[in-house]
């Protein structure tokens, strides 16, 4: 069962019934888009995800649905930085709406490309965005295997 735990600005975290009592006991609040606490006298910053799945240093914890205020178990999985930067959403400067997917400039078409190991590979133009699109979901799928962050996770 999912219960919730009140945060500042009228937020609330879901988490998961077993984990409700010991979290419930400290006051959290909204850090930017986490649930954190911050203890005293440390003054350390503890956030919710990564005191659930007791990361510890240079593990990360990726968020699979990309909601950072969802801490249920089933929701978080460690991971190393490079596998969390797979499962980002697309920019908030993204203009054509599919991630991985530009506008050519030169032409009439859309560029598909994907950024893995530090290297942009081109996928090729395409006619038609959500080919573009499908073109780099199955790269993702490829690459990045579960931690891909799909334009079409339901196909």
């Amino acid at each position: 069962m999912t219960k919730s735990i009140p945060l500042t600005q009228g937020k609330f975290a879901l988490v998961d019934d077993e984990d409700f009592k010991k979290l419930n006991k400290y006051k959290w609040h909204l850090n930017n888009i986490y649930a954190e606490r911050t203890t005293w006298p440390e003054h350390k910053h503890v956030y919710m995800h990564r005191y659930i799945m007791t990361a510890k240093a240079g593990q990360e914890v990726d968020h699979i649905n990309g909601n950072k205020l969802d801490n249920r178990k089933e929701n978080l999985r460690l991971a190393s930085h490079s596998q969390n930067c797979k499962n980002q959403a697309k920019p908030k400067n993204n203009t054509s709406g599919y991630k991985g997917v530009t506008k050519n400039k030169a032409g009439n078409n859309w560029i598909a490309q994907i950024k893995t190991n530090g290297k942009h590979l081109s996928l090729g133009r395409f006619e038609n965005i959500q080919d573009a699109a499908r073109a780099y979901d199955n790269a993702a799928r490829k690459y990045f295997g579960e931690f891909a962050k799909l334009n079409f996770p339901d196909v």
